[in-house]
């Protein structure tokens, strides 16, 4: 690998504008595939799978509509009083405008709501006196039918007795016919009888057309009585109506569009498409439309689900981040020409990087901050990669090396470290796909592509670069002692830089002291285990808009909304009930109403709407406000709770949905994938550093370090952006959660990074060892050979990554500082302080390495080792250790303090950038 990266370096410096030209042609395809290709990012953060995006789909399926974008307006008086008449004309006005815009579906008016509601109410009290007049209407109906039924009875009565006087009468004069005609009575007795039986029949007559009447009066009191029991029913029906109003009215009751106080009120602006499909460019004629009214003493405050926009990728404090980057370098390097070259680099790397991702954007769901890590990254590694490079390229100028001899040599030799610096940075990004996050994949993904990049760029154009700039990277003084070097070669083949840095074993550092490496390590650890302690208080979320600068209409409206409506109103929960099968009209809204009024009774619930019932009668569907906002502990718990809920009705399933709910599933997995994640980082760093280094104890002493590192950053993120500590300084505002998948990120990209540090500060000790030294004096040699380019790297870092700090986006300044601080901890506590306490304190057992193992395991030649013997070069920086030892007495085949006597000049050493 050295040898081919030597080979690449060379030809690079000798046809420079081939490899810029091939550069820029690969510039120029990313940036037309952005132009012909690129997208819309998105803020919304969404995980397949979860509870959350599982009640979602089934929503969109049901309710089609309700699955569509919508987003809120506050309107506020500027002055505090209650809105005036005009002024509430106005902003119904404003209201109908906006619904009649491109994209937009219908608005919801925040006084035309309370006035239906005040409407309902009046509607309702007129229903209940209404329904009170039928109701004594229908009483004095049934007591005047009682009346004529009681008045048929008694005349059924007296018809009964007449039929019965008839009856007898009847039956007397038949017997004495029969006895007449037995006896053969005159004809004037017959004819007398005659008369009577003429008599009886007309009274028969009589009663039966009195009986005729009292039937046809019974039937209409029947239909009459049919006529009241209907109407009886239709009041029924109507106090049943009326009750579930009253139920309704009273379950919205809290739920205002308009404050209690008149001076503030919220608008709904619902679009035609889903939320992650609403073009940019609808939503910012929106808030033009509502923020350009012109309407007198009121404030016009688009919430964040309208007015949060992609964040740009790059703003003044990154510029400044990179301006005290570029300050280090030159004072590092000493020339212009130096310092500018890996700014330069890094920034056509970046470019690359983030318009080739950017070209990505219109095919698949990219969060914002995806580029934006692929930007941070792209930069810091970018620079520092070509810094190791540059630096070892300027110390072999010094040293007399031929001008493309040396860049070639420092391609082959710290190129070769970056490639595996690099290596390990990728590794760790892309193992983000663990996780199985489709977002945070992705992430890992483009930062592992951005670092790939800077890598490329480092060894290839790099030494082009090099090769035009010629001499230029060195002071003209520097330039006058690389000459002098290069005109008198020494007779053992190496420059004459190498004799002049050649000390004898007593100008050998001296270790340091075992109860001084004691102090240092103990010291260490606590400071980090202090720095670490907020860490086990962290809690994870997303940004909402009390994350947005207070001077942002987001922010107010967020504000606006938590105190004059409440906090829940920032967070609505969606939740949803399977309904039983056949149910009637009325028997689904008592199953609503019942459910509703058990949401109601729920701890933390402020007020529960039912919202709307499926086409099919299957789902019900209520908007519940609960009383935290949606970062809240309570709120948390609040979706638990819901969801572990039965409800008591005959309705089944409660589900819970919105954006709050995949706040917590989104925190909630990112949760669970960490340890994931974090076992296979570790893992890999175990095994790479065992093969690089050949040792068991440094690999667990780096990880060690690594772990602490990334526990204290996180604590330091917690203590400032959970706990609000500094909170002026670096302009909290508002303390919350940790964003969710920060904790994931900063342990990929800091594990990455530290192995950087660790390979630059760990190679030179063990050459130092390789050439005889003893384990603790070769500590002192390797740390003075890689602390200075170390220093500088994360200074670099630190740089880069705080720039992000004040980025106007919330979730990326979390992500900068959390960055920054852990590269500051890692580089200057772990690297520089612990480890080469432990190691000091490990002696010769820090390079133990079962021989079984030792004869398995590659043997890798970082830092090119074998290419600077075969080019008749070495560091003399360290070449003159070899045979110095902690009490002066050691080398190769001594016994000094901590040695084992071996001189390790068959191993490939493992020199500094």
């Amino acid at each position: 690998m050295a040898e081919l990266l030597y080979r690449l370096g060379f030809g690079s410096s000798k046809r420079p504008w081939t490899v810029i030209s091939s550069w820029l042609v690969v510039l120029a395809l990313a940036v037309g595939g952005f132009l012909a290709f690129g997208g819309t990012l998105t803020s919304s953060i969404t995980i397949p799978g979860t509870p959350t995006s599982q009640v979602t789909d089934r929503l969109t399926e049901e309710f089609p509509e309700a699955a569509n974008g919508a987003g809120s307006v506050v309107f506020r008086t500027a002055d505090g009083s209650e809105f005036t008449a005009e002024q509430e004309q106005q902003i119904t006005d404003l209201m109908a405008e906006v619904g009649d815009l491109e994209g937009v579906d219908s608005t919801l008016d925040p006084f035309t709501t309370e006035q239906q509601k005040a409407d309902g109410q009046q509607d309702l009290e007129d229903g209940r006196a209404e329904l009170e007049d039928g109701r004594q209407q229908l009483e004095d109906g049934q007591a005047q039918l009682d009346d004529a039924v009681a008045q048929l009875d008694a005349a059924q009565t007296e018809l009964d007795s007449g039929q019965e006087q008839l009856d007898a009468g009847q039956a007397q004069l038949d017997e004495a016919h029969a006895q007449a005609e037995a006896a053969g009575s005159p004809a004037a007795m017959m004819a007398q009888l005659q008369q009577q039986q003429a008599a009886l029949d007309a009274q028969q007559e009589q009663l039966d057309a009195a009986r005729a009447q009292l039937d046809e009066g019974r039937g209409e009191i029947e239909t009459n009585q049919a006529t009241l029991d209907e109407s009886a029913q239709e009041l029924a029906d109507g106090e049943t109506e009326l009750a579930q109003g009253e139920q309704m009215l009273s379950l919205t009751q809290d739920y205002r569009t308009v404050s209690e106080d008149g001076t503030a009120a919220v608008g709904t602006v619902s679009f035609t498409l889903p939320a992650m499909e609403v073009e940019q460019a609808i939503k910012d004629k929106v808030v033009s439309t509502l923020t350009e009214a012109d309407i007198a003493g009121v404030e016009v405050l688009p919430a964040n689900d309208l007015s949060q926009a992609i964040p740009q990728i790059a703003g003044p404090a990154e510029v400044v981040g990179l301006v005290i980057a570029g300050i280090v370098l030159f004072i590092m390097l000493g020339t212009l020409v130096a310092a500018g070259l890996p700014i330069l680099t890094a920034l056509i790397g970046v470019a690359i990087g983030a318009a080739g991702t950017l070209a990505f954007s219109g095919m698949i769901d990219m969060l914002s901050v995806t580029p934006v890590l692929g930007l941070m990254l792209g930069l810091a590694v970018g620079i520092d990669y070509a810094l190791f490079i540059i630096n070892r390229h300027r110390r072999q100028l010094k040293d007399g090396v031929p001008l493309h001899e040396s860049i070639g040599l420092a391609t082959g030799t710290s190129g070769n470290a970056v490639v595996f610096a690099g290596l390990t940075v990728v590794i760790a990004l892309a193992a983000l796909n663990v996780t199985g996050i489709p977002f945070l994949g992705l992430m890992g993904t483009v930062g592992a592509v951005c670092v790939a990049l800077a890598v490329l760029i480092a060894i290839t154009m790099m030494p082009a670069l090099l090769g035009l700039a010629k001499y230029r990277v060195l002071s003209q003084k520097e330039r006058a002692a690389a000459d002098a070097a290069t005109a008198a070669p020494t007779s053992t083949g190496k420059h004459t830089a190498d004799a002049e840095h050649a000390s004898p074993a007593g100008r050998a550092p001296r270790p340091m002291s075992t109860v001084r490496a004691v102090l240092t390590a103990v010291g260490s650890v606590v400071l980090l285990a202090v720095i670490a302690i907020p860490f086990f208080s962290m809690r994870l979320g997303l940004p909402d808009g009390a994350s947005e600068p207070p001077e942002s209409a987001s922010y107010q409206a967020y504000e606006t909304l938590g105190s004059t409506f409440g906090e829940g109103r920032n967070g609505p929960l969606v939740v949803t009930a399977d309904l039983p099968e056949g149910l009637t009209d009325t028997e689904i809204v008592d199953e609503q109403l019942a459910v509703a009024q058990q949401l109601q009774g729920i701890e933390n619930v402020t007020s529960v709407v039912p919202a709307a019932v499926s086409e099919d009668n299957g789902m019900a569907m209520f908007q519940v406000i609960p009383e935290g906002g949606p970062n809240a502990v309570s709120t948390e718990e609040l979706v638990h709770t819901l969801r572990a809920t039965e409800p008591e009705s005959e309705s089944t399933n409660l589900a819970v949905a919105g954006t709050t709910s995949g706040f917590v599933d989104v925190a909630e997995k990112l949760a669970e994938a960490l340890p994931l994640y974090l076992g296979v980082v570790v893992g890999l760093s175990l095994i790479i550093m065992i093969v690089v280094f050949r040792s068991l104890l440094v690999p667990l002493i780096a990880t060690g370090g690594f772990i602490l590192s990334a526990f204290a950053a996180m604590g330091g993120v917690v203590a400032i952006y959970q706990w609000g500590w500094l909170a002026t300084v670096f302009q909290v505002h508002h303390p919350a959660p940790i964003l969710a998948f920060l904790p994931t990120i900063m342990v990929g990209v800091l594990f990455g990074l530290a192995m950087d540090y660790q390979l630059f500060i760990s190679t030179g000790m063990r050459e130092a060892y390789a050439h005889g030294s003893s384990a603790r004096v070769a500590v002192q040699q390797g740390l003075k050979a890689g602390r200075s380019v170390v220093i500088a790297a994360a200074i670099i870092m630190i740089s880069v990554f705080g720039g992000f700090v004040f980025s106007e986006s919330a979730m990326i300044r979390p992500i900068g500082f959390g960055l920054a601080f852990g590269v500051l901890v890692d580089a200057f506590v772990v690297r520089l302080l612990l480890i080469p306490a432990l190691m000091h304190l490990f002696g010769d057992a820090a390079w133990w390495l079962p021989k079984w193992l030792d004869r398995i395991l590659p043997n890798v030649d970082v830092e090119g080792a074998s290419l600077e013997r075969s080019h008749g070069y070495s560091d003399p920086e360290l070449a003159g250790a070899e045979g110095a030892d902690d009490g002066g007495a050691g080398g190769p085949g001594g016994s000094g303090d901590g040695g084992d006597g071996r001189g390790r000049d068959d191993d490939p050493a493992l020199t500094r950038a």
